[in-house]
């Protein structure tokens, strides 16, 4: 009989190994987005305070990203999967920049003959709050039945403010790491992990599809685990590597270049994709360089910039320069959706830019995050074994939606 200790550190190292039999090329999982508030102005707030939890990951080697985890009552993307046996639904958020699952909020988890308790303390310590629980295991169900077994599962029993279910998280390994109490350096396997090598996908890849806001509804995304899925994009996947800049490259980060028509805003440097930020961060270098080039004004009441229809006529693409290829967002895709204005404290019929500046400057090795406002464009492949990032268009890049 393994102990619970010895389980775990079985479950994390035979991720290395060969999987077996594959049963599945692909799993698809639909997404729906949702909108929680508890108030309008956190859509805003919750990216300063995420991105503050990055920087602080990447300076005390703690998973920063767990403060926003427990604050996430904004804008974005959940899944439902079933957890035990008679099995329990749970809605979590999809979080690329964190690789636990969590849960206990809303829904509580609840224990059946599949559960194991590991008796393990895991949690996270940051700025302005903390998470603990006790690890488990046990039978995790996505759509249609497919099922992982012993699937490491965090459950809270402390914790303030975190809303929905819990997280589904899809980051790289390492960002488990400095979450188990007893052994700071020990992995916990992710989704991805269990999935791959329990033999239920062919390889440890994930395909993210976000379909922009057309109103205010619950429009469908998909994950898909294994695979990436034709239908939700148009033409060929470009990939790029992880970038090799210490503070991005825990997370799924990038090199990339951004101009706004022929105007160079931001030079060659390194930064994350996140599909939890709502907006388009860019250091203060380059935010000012793109607020002087549209003409905008910061709006003191949304945090946001906004222009005048005038200003919004004569907007110039923006640009993102990656792996060799550009990916562009249009005019119409650079301003928060007009029905959503309330979502950000905004004035009905204003028109409000997604692009925010990061509070510091160029080098600091996080220069930019790509919200869900660039991927609702891009259809995204995070590839663990190739170490690597793929980006293509969906049918939705050139739609006008705003």
């Amino acid at each position: 009989m393994f102990s619970a200790a010895s389980l775990l550190t079985l479950l994390a190292l035979s991720i290395t190994g060969s999987p077996v039999a594959v049963r599945n090329s692909r799993i698809t999982l639909p997404m729906i987005r949702r909108s929680k508030f508890s108030n309008s102005t956190n859509l805003v707030q919750r990216d300063e305070a995420r991105v503050a939890a990055f920087m602080d990951y990447s300076t005390h080697g703690q998973p920063g990203p767990a403060d926003v985890l427990i604050k996430n009552d904004g804008y974005g993307y959940m899944v439902s999967v079933d957890i035990g046996d008679p099995p329990t639904t749970y809605n979590l958020v999809v979080d690329s920049s964190s690789a636990n699952i969590w849960l206990g909020a809303d829904t509580k988890y609840k224990p059946t003959d599949t559960s194991f308790n590991t008796e393990r303390r895991v949690g996270a310590t940051y700025g302005s709050g903390s998470f603990e629980g006790i690890l488990w295991t046990d039978t995790l169900t996505l759509y249609k039945g497919v099922t992982i077994t012993e699937m490491p599962i965090s459950v809270a029993s402390e914790s303030e403010g975190l809303v929905d279910d819990g997280v589904l998280g899809i980051g790289p390994t390492g960002l488990t790491l400095h979450t188990l109490r007893d052994s700071p350096e020990e992995p916990i396997p992710t989704v991805t992990d269990c999935l791959y090598k329990q033999g239920i996908i062919s390889q440890p890849l994930v395909g993210m599809f976000f379909k922009p806001a057309l109103k205010d509804a619950n429009d469908d995304g998909e994950l898909s685990f294994g695979d990436t899925d034709p239908v939700m994009y148009v033409g060929e996947i470009v990939y790029t590597s992880i970038t090799a800049t210490p503070r991005s490259a825990r997370y799924w980060g990038i090199d990339q270049r951004i101009t706004y028509g022929t105007t160079e805003i931001l030079s060659s440097t390194a930064g994350i994709i996140d599909s939890v930020c709502t907006f388009l961060l860019i250091v203060s270098d380059a935010f000012d360089s793109y607020k002087a080039a549209t003409g905008a004004e910061l709006d003191p009441e949304t945090g946001l910039l906004t222009v005048t229809l005038e200003q919004y006529d004569a907007l110039r693409p923006l640009d993102f320069h990656i792996g060799g290829e550009t990916f562009s967002l249009s005019p119409n895709a650079q301003i928060w959706p007009r029905s959503l204005n309330y979502l950000v404290n905004g004035v009905d019929g204003a028109i409000y830019l997604v692009v925010k500046s990061l509070p510091r400057h160029l080098g600091s090795g996080l220069d930019f995050i790509n919200g869900y406002v660039f991927l609702e464009h891009f259809y995204t492949v995070l590839d663990t074994r190739k170490s690597r990032i793929g980006f293509a268009k969906t049918p939705f890049a050139d739609v006008t939606t705003n």
